[in-house]
C-alpha cells in the first residue's frame, strides 16, 4: 500500500517544485511582473519550495522541525501582507506605487520571516531540554513538534501552552489582518457603481483567497487533531493531514495564479511562443485589448 499512497503525494510533490520554481523565473525575467503583488507572490513561492524538501532529506529532528515550523508561519505571514496589497491596490490605487515601494516590500518580508524565527526558536529549545526515554522512533513522516515532545518522559506543558501562543500569534494575527483587509476590500467593492468595475475588482482577488483556503483548511484540521482529537481520530488520519498540509498550498498557488492571473497567462504565451512568433504574439495582444 506505501506504493499507491506515496504516488499521489510524489505527484504534488513535483507539481509544487516545478510550479513555483516556474512564478520564480517568470517573475525574475519578466519587466511586467516587477509590482508589488509579484513580488509578495515570489515570497509566497519561494517560501513554498523551502518547506516541501525539508519533509524529506533533513535528518536532524530539531533542524527539520525549526525549518517546517518557521516557515509555515513565514506562510501564513505571506498570505497576510498579500491581503493588504490587495487592500491598498483596491482602496488607494492612486497611491498603490507610493506605498509599497520596493524597500518598504523587502522590510515588511524581512520583519514577517525574522517574527516566525523568534516565535519558532524557543519552542525548539523547549523540546530539546525535554528528557527522552521512550526511544526516538516519531510515528509520523516529519518531525512536528507535538510528536516529538510526546516521545519525552518529562513534563510537556510548557510545550503545549507556548505552541499555542505562538499559533495564536501568527496564525491568529494573520487571520484577523487577512479578515480586515477583505472587509474594507469588500466595503470599497460595493460601493463602485459600474458592476464591470466590481467584476474585476473581484477577480483580482480571486486567486489570494483560494491560497488563503488551501493553506488555512488543512492547517485548522491538523491543530485542532492534534490537540483535541488525539484520542478519538486514527494516528493514520494525523499524519496524511499533516502532510495534506505541507504539500496542498505548494502545489496548488501556481496553478490557481497561473489560471487566474491574465498577467502570468500573458508572460507565459510570450515565451512558449518563442522569438520566431513574437510578432504574431503582439498581434494577439492587440487583438485581446
Amino acid at each position: 500500500m506505501h506504493m499507491w499512497i506515496s504516488s499521489p503525494f510524489c505527484s504534488m510533490y513535483v507539481v509544487a517544485i516545478v510550479g513555483n520554481c516556474g512564478l520564480l523565473y517568470l517573475i525574475r525575467c519578466e519587466d511586467s511582473l516587477h509590482r508589488p503583488m509579484y513580488y509578495f507572490l515570489a515570497m509566497l513561492s519561494l517560501t513554498d519550495l523551502v518547506i516541501c524538501p525539508k519533509d524529506l532529506c533533513i535528518s536532524e529532528c530539531l533542524v527539520q522541525m525549526f525549518f517546517i515550523h518557521t516557515f509555515t508561519g513565514m506562510e501564513s505571514g505571506v498570505l497576510m501582507l498579500m491581503a493588504l496589497d490587495r487592500y491598498v491596490a483596491i482602496c488607494y490605487p492612486l497611491r498603490y506605487s507610493t506605498i509599497l515601494t520596493n524597500p518598504v516590500i523587502a522590510k515588511v518580508g524581512v520583519a514577517t520571516f525574522l517574527r516566525a524565527v523568534f516565535l519558532i526558536i524557543p519552542l525548539v529549545f523547549f523540546t530539546k531540554r525535554l528528557p527522552y526515554c521512550r526511544g526516538n522512533v516519531i510515528h509520523h513522516t516529519y518531525c512536528d513538534q507535538l510528536f516529538v515532545a510526546k516521545l519525552s518522559c518529562g513534563n510537556i506543558k510548557i510545550n503545549v501552552i507556548y505552541g499555542l501562543m505562538a499559533a495564536f500569534l501568527i496564525g491568529g494575527f494573520d487571520i484577523l489582518c487577512i479578515t480586515i483587509s477583505y472587509t474594507m476590500i469588500l466595503r470599497a467593492v460595493v460601493s463602485l457603481s459600474s458592476a464591470e468595475a466590481r467584476r474585476k475588482a473581484f477577480s483580482t482577488c480571486t486567486a489570494h483567497i483560494c491560497a488563503i483556503v488551501f493553506s488555512y483548511s488543512p492547517a485548522f484540521f491538523c491543530f485542532f487533531f492534534n490537540r483535541f482529537g488525539s484520542h478519538t481520530i486514527p494516528s493514520s488520519c494525523h499524519i496524511i493531514v499533516a502532510n495534506i498540509y505541507l504539500l496542498l498550498p505548494p502545489t496548488l498557488n501556481p496553478i490557481v495564479y497561473g489560471v487566474k492571473t491574465k498577467q502570468i497567462q500573458d508572460c507565459i504565451l510570450r515565451i512558449l511562443s518563442g522569438p520566431k512568433n513574437t510578432k504574431s504574439y503582439v498581434t494577439y495582444l492587440s487583438g485581446k485589448r
